[in-house]
């Protein structure tokens, strides 16, 4: 099959985090007459390896997605771009992932070496996937395969740190009860501590709040949903800290529900695996732009494991019905991750 044709297939595989198994049951199904050897592991990642001992890079490719089962999975053509859900992320990096390791492994692409299809990668998945293979095989390396992004490498791992904060009180009568502790008010204040420790660097976000029952009623319970983002670990160390000592007003109760912690790190410059990446873009005349996201990655900046993104195409969207990819730019991410494998796994 050709790679644009197994892309839409995957494409069309509902795929939300926590019920992937649609999808790993097709890749067992296509990679079934390729070289190397499948399992799945522990949390559901689909693990395809070759060689023996540790190996010298672990390729992974989530095949979650941030939609709903129920989306209409609905792909069109306008002139090279493919358009519909989930067709950059991450579809593409799984079909790229196929078809560049399956053809090197034919070709006789020394080992060890692995291939990790990761479940939980996107939203509350917090890495999961990502996590237990890094833990489990310990790689030399680690390169993380989006859809999206060819125009960069992905060397920083923005981390974040999200929790919900409810915040309860006995409530009543904005009059008859005046004076009693709300829950809204004691919560914006909460609200305004946390945001306080914002910076350019580590923005903090209030992103849902709720609460209350009327505008002539002093609430009982109120709740946001809050996260701070970074690439520096010591100051998601320093947010979570502070959610941990949270406190309100004399009649009030709050309660701190973590919701989800992703580590943040870098590549290290003077790294093999840097000097690797950047070698391989400027033979392939790709930008030597360098960027930050947030992606498998992060699991192996964790555990001290040199660790890098890159994409397989150019397009926008993402995380949307109208996402969209070049498909004309499919040939040079897959010559990317074509050269890159073989500078770190090459004799």
């Amino acid at each position: 099959m050709s790679l644009a044709g197994d892309l839409v297939e995957l494409a069309s595989i509902p795929a939300p985090t926590f019920d992937e198994e649609g999808r790993l049951e097709w890749l067992e199904q296509r990679l079934r007459d390729l070289p190397g050897q499948r399992r799945r592991d522990q949390v559901g990642n689909l693990i395809w390896e070759w060689g023996e001992g540790t190996p010298r890079v672990l390729l992974a490719a989530h095949v979650d997605t941030v939609f709903p089962r129920e989306t209409r999975l609905q792909f069109e053509r306008e002139g090279s771009f493919l358009v519909g859900p989930g067709v950059g992320d991450n579809a593409a990096a799984v079909a790229v992932a196929v078809d560049v390791v399956g053809t090197l492994l034919e070709e006789g692409l020394p080992g060890p070496g692995a291939v990790a299809f990761t479940v939980g990668e996107e939203g509350l998945g917090n890495l999961r996937g990502a996590t237990a293979a890094c833990r489990e095989l310990r790689p030399e390396a680690f390169v993380a395969l989006e859809g999206h992004m060819l125009e960069a490498a992905v060397v920083d791992a923005v981390g974040s740190v999200r929790s919900r904060v409810t915040v309860t009180a006995p409530g009543g009568h904005s009059w008859s009860d005046r004076g009693a502790p709300s829950a809204i008010h004691e919560l914006l204040a909460a609200a305004s501590s946390l945001l306080a420790l914002g910076s350019p660097e580590a923005p903090v976000n209030v992103g849902t709040i709720s609460g209350g029952r009327s505008v002539n009623t002093i609430a009982d319970r109120a709740e946001l949903v809050v996260e701070r983002r970074s690439i520096d670990q010591a100051a998601l160390d320093e947010f979570a800290a502070a959610l941990d000592r949270l406190e309100v007003g004399a009649g009030a109760a709050v309660e701190v529900e973590p919701l989800g912690r992703r580590p943040g790190g870098s590549l290290p410059r003077d790294s093999e695996l840097f000097a690797a990446v950047a070698a391989v873009r400027a033979e392939l005349g790709l930008e030597p732009a360098l960027a930050a996201a947030s992606t498998d990655a992060n699991a192996a900046c964790a555990l001290g494991i040199p660790a890098v993104c890159i994409g397989v195409s150019r397009g926008s969207g993402m995380h949307s019905l109208g996402e969209r990819i070049d498909l004309d730019t499919l040939p040079t991410g897959a010559a990317q991750l074509r050269a890159l494998l073989v500078r770190l796994l090459g004799d």
